[in-house]
């Protein structure tokens, strides 16, 4: 199942959660577009993320503007051949990432060999650095796993004062 087919919160794995029935209540009377669950198509800015595996997830989380209490849409960018690129989709798809093929978050980066192709991969979750490791380690292997390599990673947010915030 894709985020965006499914509506309401994420938790730090990606899955949706259940709503009780007074955040349902709250949640009508509250409104503002900005406030509901985040989906990939919403309009976010880069507010954290490095092509650096050497650099520790809490670090990089430290040192960036993320709101540890709001969802994000985490961002892989891996670069693999070509004919590797369906296998490693259908493996992200099991833990609720999808493909990003246009340039909604700025243009899309090149591979550092012309024998592979960038492949953009997303979701949306709740994060902690912990769970950034897991998911950076868990590209990384896939990355491998197809040939390839797992390039950067970027945690993307709604602007700072958006509605709702």
């Amino acid at each position: 199942m894709s985020s965006s087919d499914s509506h309401g919160r994420r938790d730090l794995n990606g899955r949706v959660v259940a709503q009780g029935r007074l955040a349902r209540l709250r949640s009508r009377f509250s409104g503002g577009a900005g406030g509901g669950p985040l989906a990939l198509d919403d309009e976010v800015v880069v507010v954290a993320g490095s092509d650096d595996d050497a650099i520790a997830s809490s670090v990089a989380l430290d040192a960036s503007s993320w709101r540890s209490d709001e969802e994000v849409i985490l961002r892989h960018d891996l670069e693999l051949p070509p004919e590797r690129v369906a296998e490693a989709v259908a493996v992200a798809a099991i833990d609720g990432y999808e493909v990003v093929g246009d340039e909604r978050w700025g243009s899309r980066p090149g591979a550092g060999d012309d024998r592979l192709e960038v492949l953009v991969l997303a979701r949306v979750q709740l994060l902690d650095a912990m769970h950034l490791s897991q998911e950076r380690s868990r590209m990384a292997s896939l990355g491998s796993r197809h040939g390839g390599i797992a390039r950067r990673w970027s945690v993307l947010q709604r602007p700072s004062g958006a509605a709702g915030h």
